[in-house]
């Protein structure tokens, strides 16, 4: 299954390698039980594909999807059966309940407006309608925060027509396993969900998975490690890799000392040096922070990316490999199994969250497998 184009016109292939992504679904879910494992879908799967990506993971046995935004929930609807609940983090924009039913999508609601909108929702359609519920736990950045759950506590009609299918939260820095922040955490998540009405939790995400059981509650939701990102910092990566992205060399040529490549002569060549221009640069979300600390694989050889990243393309220093074994048309790997996702944002000074959700689309997609 492939989508974006035509390959031959193409300036470069992103191979999604659904079959990993079923057998990292596997592991985490085998980790998390008796929890249940869900998928985080959003920002079209970290830009790897929301549609294939959710069709391998059902076929997997995944009956729990989240996505971000309202519209990204509606364009998945048709794409996922009807027994598949799809819940979306920033809840109902004001005015959009309606959107979630008329479309099967269930809500985490934030704050004290949004848990009013839906309740008056369902009281005009004279019927319960699910919810997720999230709470603040110390990230101070989304669910309900202390007083607003004070005011829950003061009121007996906060949840009438509200079925609250999860009380959830957010780790901070999971990643992290020694981090103070985590048990903080999960102190403040338990005695929240004292206070309120019994219902089952959701607390952990990739890297919480990874944390003691007693963080996994009733619902995880790994996202980044599903596609391959390393959920712990520092340490082996059990998952396996998922995207293969491989540019296409445009052309090639010899330099020869004191000349310059790419834009601001940010590279000036110290001796004679061939050099390989490929068809990917920062509009296809290669990162111009990589600029002259870059590497990609070429015929098996690791080279420098060489020069500042332009919009359009890359430049590679290439004197290392034969030149009959790289010319136009040539594939050099800049994400795959020896050179990963993470090792690529460790380059770019960022996560792999961001280089994975960065890559553009104008990429010919391979979906393999599943």
């Amino acid at each position: 299954m492939s989508t974006n184009g035509h390959k031959n016109r193409s300036g470069a292939i992103l191979t999604v390698d659904l079959d990993a992504v079923r057998a990292n679904y596997r592991l985490l879910r085998a980790r998390a039980a008796p929890a249940a494992c869900s998928a985080v879908l959003k920002s079209d799967a970290y830009g790897l594909g929301a549609v294939p990506v959710a069709a391998a993971l059902y076929a997997e046995g995944c009956r729990h999807f989240f996505v971000a935004h309202l519209d990204e929930g509606i364009a998945l609807r048709p794409h996922v059966p009807a027994d598949a609940a799809i819940f979306v983090l920033h809840g109902p924009p004001l005015g959009t309940e309606a959107d979630f039913t008329d479309h099967q999508l269930t809500p985490v609601l934030n704050s004290t407006q949004q848990v009013a909108g839906w309740r008056a929702h369902a009281r005009a359609l004279g019927r319960t309608l699910a919810a997720v519920i999230q709470v603040d736990s110390g990230m101070s950045r989304m669910g309900m925060a202390p007083a607003e759950i004070d005011a829950w506590l003061a009121d007996p009609h906060f949840l009438d027509g509200i079925d609250m299918q999860y009380l959830m939260s957010h780790l901070a820095c999971a990643e992290q396993p020694d981090n103070p922040m985590n048990a903080l955490q999960l102190e403040r998540f338990k005695a929240i969900r004292a206070r309120l009405p019994a219902c089952p939790a959701s607390f952990a995400n990739s890297s919480g998975v990874f944390l003691p059981a007693d963080y996994h509650f009733d619902l995880v939701r790994p996202g980044a490690a599903l596609y391959g990102i390393a959920p712990i910092a520092g340490a082996a990566n059990p998952m396996r890799p998922v995207v293969r992205l491989q540019g296409k060399v445009l052309q090639t040529r010899t330099i020869e000392p004191g000349e310059h490549v790419g834009y601001s002569r940010r590279y000036t060549a110290s001796e004679t040096r061939q050099v390989a221009t490929v068809a990917v640069g920062y509009a296809d979300g290669w990162l111009r922070s990589m600029s002259n600390i870059g590497v990609a694989i070429v015929d098996g050889v690791r080279v420098p990316q060489i020069g500042a990243i332009s919009m359009d393309s890359i430049t590679l220093d290439v004197s290392a490999i034969p030149s009959e074994r790289v010319e136009a048309g040539s594939l050099v790997d800049l994400i795959c199994a020896e050179h990963p996702v993470d090792a690529v944002a460790s380059l770019a000074n960022t996560i792999g969250y961001e280089v994975l959700s960065n890559l553009g689309r104008r990429y010919y997609r391979e979906y393999t497998g599943a």
